[in-house]
C-alpha cells in the first residue's frame, strides 16, 4: 500500500454543482470538512462527461496542497425524486416498468443542455432516440458529450422513441453483470399510450 492509498478515505457525498464546460464541480462532505473537488477527468474515468446536481457520490477521496479531491468514483446515484415519470410522455410508465426495459448500448449524435433535448443512436439501428433533459436529471446526469457511450432504457413515445432512462456505459455493465448469475426476468415490452399526458 502506497503512501497516498493511506491517505485516502471513502465519501459518499451530494453533489453541490458540476459545470462541464469549467471541467469541475463539487461535493459536500459527510463530515461537515470543506467541500470536495471533482474533477472531469475523475468523472470521465468512471464513464460519464457530467452529474446532475443532488446526485450521491461515493467516492475515495484524498488530500491535496489544494485542498480535499474526489481521486476515483466509486458509485452514482440520481438525485432523489418523486416517483413520477420525467416527463409526460412516460406518465403511463411505472418505475418498474422502465427499470425491466432491456438496456441498449447507444452514442450521444448531439445534445443541447440549453434547449433541453438532444438524440442518440442504438447500435445497429437506424432511426434516432430522443433524448430529454428531465430524463437526464433523473438518471443522474446534467449533460451529455457528442459520441458518449451510454445504455438506454427505451419507449414508444408521442413522437417516436425516447429514452426512459440513461445510464453510464459502465453502470449499464455492472447492472447487466449482476443480472446475470441470478437469472433475470425476461425484459417487458412497454407501450406508450400516444395521448396520454
Amino acid at each position: 500500500m502506497s503512501e497516498n492509498d493511506e491517505q485516502q478515505r471513502e465519501v459518499a457525498g451530494v453533489v453541490k454543482w458540476f459545470d462541464g464546460n469549467k471541467g469541475f464541480g463539487f461535493l459536500t462532505d459527510p463530515d461537515g470538512e470543506a467541500d470536495i473537488l471533482l474533477h472531469a477527468n475523475v468523472l470521465r474515468n468512471f464513464g460519464q462527461s457530467s452529474v446532475a446536481e443532488g446526485a450521491q457520490v461515493r467516492a475515495l477521496v484524498q488530500k491535496t496542497p489544494r485542498g480535499i479531491q474526489a481521486v476515483e468514483i466509486l458509485s452514482i446515484e440520481p438525485p432523489a425524486s418523486e416517483p413520477m415519470p420525467a416527463i409526460a410522455d412516460l406518465c403511463m410508465a411505472a418505475p418498474e416498468e422502465v427499470a425491466r426495459l432491456p438496456l441498449m448500448p447507444a452514442r450521444v449524435k448531439w445534445f443541447d443542455k440549453a434547449k433541453g433535448f438532444g438524440f442518440a443512436n442504438i447500435f445497429q439501428q437506424k432511426a434516432d432516440v430522443f433524448l430529454h433533459i428531465e430524463v437526464l436529471r433523473h438518471s443522474g446526469f446534467s449533460d451529455l458529450a457528442v459520441g458518449e457511450a451510454i445504455a438506454l432504457r427505451v419507449v414508444d413515445g408521442r413522437r417516436g422513441m425516447m429514452a426512459a432512462q440513461v445510464l453510464s456505459w459502465e453502470r449499464a455493465v455492472l447492472e447487466s453483470q449482476e443480472l446475470q448469475p441470478g437469472g433475470a426476468a425476461a425484459p417487458a415490452k412497454l407501450r406508450l399510450v400516444a395521448g396520454a399526458l
